[in-house]
């Protein structure tokens, strides 16, 4: 049986882990410093839980890292500094120059690593999300196999370390950005009571994220992760020469809602955490 760590089992990393377990592998998860949240997702999710992070990592044959992006680098130096040896997969929104860094730190300690990058929902009955891999051709397979028939639809990508990260990113770019500039012309449209005209607009076009309204609430309770993803696709963009504004743009925006983390509020008041007091209001 293959023995998985997962640190830290967010609502992605515990939905993930729980695949892999129901497929058979032991899946190991440390509770020390993690909230009481962390803990219930991990409980229902079926993870066993360790004392501390040594015994984890001594134990694990895998380990799957599922965290904020701002933590990623964080998480392979610890888990280095315990001297891990074996299949380390990164599977965090970060760019193919984090990953190069956490790469450098994981296998110090010795860690195999794969580069791997989660595309869609937490994993359900009903949600089927991609994971992207990229690195040596032996761990992939591993890798692959601890998901087989489930859920999670892995797919393995050419070209080393970089790809996986590369790929999640430049969907991230457009994907997240566009939801945050669809709050943006809410926010602008309300202010001047032209909301149901925008929504009307929308609407009469095949696809728009203007038209998903319903939206706007739940990134503004993601932001305060994908607004660091947003910086690391800046950062890809600025290192292949291309505009990074955007993107940039995008982070400055979600951070207006950074103390929504997690919360359950309704669009008119997504929509006004938008605004700042200091600027001019329309009359």
């Amino acid at each position: 049986m293959t023995i998985v760590g997962v640190l830290h089992p967010g609502s992605m990393g515990a939905a993930v882990a729980a695949q892999a377990k129901l497929v058979g592998a032991e899946v190991l998860w440390c509770p020390t410093g993690r909230s009481s949240a962390t803990k219930e997702r991990a409980y229902k999710s079926g993870l066993a839980a360790e004392s501390n992070l040594p015994e984890l990592v001594d134990k694990a044959d895998v380990i799957l890292s599922i965290c904020p992006p701002a933590y990623a680098e964080d998480v392979a130096l610890e888990v280095s500094t315990h001297g891990f040896a074996g299949t380390y997969v990164d599977a965090n929104a970060i760019s193919p120059a984090t990953m190069a860094r956490v790469y450098a730190i994981a296998s110090r300690g010795g860690a195999t690593v794969v580069d791997g990058s989660i595309i869609g929902s937490p994993p359900s009955d009903s949600k089927t999300p991609r994971l992207y891999l990229s690195g040596p051709e032996d761990a992939l397979a591993s890798v692959e196999s601890l998901f087989a028939e489930s859920a999670v639809h892995t797919h393995t990508l050419a070209g080393g370390v970089g790809r996986a990260s590369a790929l999640k990113l430049s969907y991230s770019s457009y994907q997240k950005t566009s939801r945050v500039l669809a709050a943006v012309s809410y926010a602008l449209a309300r202010d001047y009571g032209v909301e149901e005209q925008l929504l009307d607009i929308a609407q009469g076009r095949a696809t728009s994220y203007l038209a998903e309204t319903s939206y706007i609430p739940k990134v503004a309770a993601r932001s305060w992760r994908w607004g660091p993803e947003m910086e690391e696709a800046a950062a890809t963009l600025r290192e292949a020469g291309l505009p990074a504004e955007l993107a940039e743009a995008s982070a400055a925006v979600m951070s207006r809602w950074e103390d929504l983390r997690d919360s359950d509020l309704g669009i008119p008041e997504a929509i006004e955490y938008l605004h700042d007091p200091s600027e001019s209001q329309p009359d």
